[in-house]
């Protein structure tokens, strides 16, 4: 078996698995963070990537399986309960997936969510958030149920022979993996055997909310895009400014060269380049066509980090202003290299 790992910054973990005779290979539980690492890592160890899994609906980070598809031409899959639009094939328990001489085995372990799997692989379980190392899964979250997951640790995962590798989707504290055996013995959860305790016992441990949960369920839900994604998006499509540059332009004067703050009023008010338009992002597309009737001029646009003023400048150049810029850093850089700031007066 071909076999690595993966982590990134937030603890979550995902795993290459391939047939060595056949260099079959299954990428499980991507991180969208990621995706250039197993593309460079299937090409390095010449593998055909057949199937691209997610054990479930993520809610704490973003899948990378969709940019995986596109690099690759796999089949996503997911349960059969996955609310995922873009999931290609979906599978049940007990069905299995050929993987060259070796067989994905479907084991449907909901309690973290309703789509919950876990994927048996000769020596090894990807227990996705189903079993923790020393931990287990939530149940709070979106579709989470703690009778379910009892059923699930106790009827399915502990069923698995003792020495079963388990390589969870979470790991915090820099494991690489653990047994099952191990876990039986060791896990504080699973020491709760009676199905009330069990419950309870998920039922009180008042877990603050993921960073990213609502985010992370809405691209992952729907198979819509981060605002990382769209911002990434943008940068491929716009030109930036140096903080010198715009100083010397402003300093030149030019004619065809316009500086738009895309920030809201106050924030204008208190603080904008000299000479700056106002224009706040919200209103772009309602006022374009009044403030700025000459497409051929070149658009500055400045937001206080550089982000919004981004999406902006892509979103000029859609509408054909083919000459828009973003200032790199934004506002809050302009004034940290104490170049000059321009303050409106209050409105009467």
């Amino acid at each position: 078996m071909y076999f690595t790992d993966f982590r990134d910054g937030e603890g979550c973990k995902s795993y290459i698995v391939g047939c060595l005779d056949t260099c079959a290979a299954a990428i499980i539980d991507p991180a969208l963070d990621l995706t250039d690492r197993y593309v460079g890592e299937v090409a390095r160890q010449g593998l055909r990537v057949r199937y691209i899994i997610d054990t479930h609906t993520h809610a704490d980070h973003f899948s990378g399986a969709q940019v995986l598809k596109r690099a690759f031409g796999a089949p996503i899959v997911m349960h059969r309960l996955s609310p995922s639009p873009y999931v290609d094939l979906h599978v049940d328990d007990g069905h299995m997936l050929p993987l060259g001489a070796m067989r994905v085995r479907i084991l449907h372990t909901p309690g973290h969510t309703r789509d919950s799997m876990s994927l048996h692989i000769e020596d090894r379980v990807f227990t996705g958030d189903t079993l923790l190392i020393g931990g287990t899964g939530r149940t709070d979250l979106p579709s989470g149920d703690p009778e379910q997951l009892f059923d699930s640790l106790f009827g399915k995962l502990l069923a698995l022979p003792d020495d079963t590798l388990v390589f969870p989707a979470h790991d915090y504290k820099g494991r690489e993996h653990s047994t099952i055996g191990d876990e039986r013995r060791a896990n504080p959860r699973l020491a709760k055997t009676d199905r009330a305790e069990f419950v309870a016992m998920m039922n009180s441990l008042n877990l603050s909310a993921p960073t990213h949960l609502t985010e992370a369920l809405r691209t992952n839900m729907s198979g819509g895009k981060t605002v990382r994604q769209l911002l990434v998006e943008a940068s491929a499509r716009v030109p930036f400014m140096a903080l010198e540059e715009l100083d010397r332009r402003i300093a030149a004067r030019p004619n065809d060269f316009v500086v738009l703050d895309v920030r809201e009023k106050d924030a204008f008010a208190a603080g904008h380049v000299p000479g700056a338009m106002h224009l706040p992002r919200g209103q772009l597309e309602l006022r374009v066509n009044e403030l700025l009737p000459d497409p051929s001029v070149e658009i500055l646009t400045i937001c206080e980090f550089g982000k919004i003023s981004t999406l902006a400048a892509a979103t000029l150049r859609e509408l054909g202003f083919e000459r828009a810029t973003a200032l790199d850093g934004g506002m809050k850089a302009w004034r940290d290299a104490a170049y000059p700031v321009e303050a409106s007066p209050p409105a009467n």
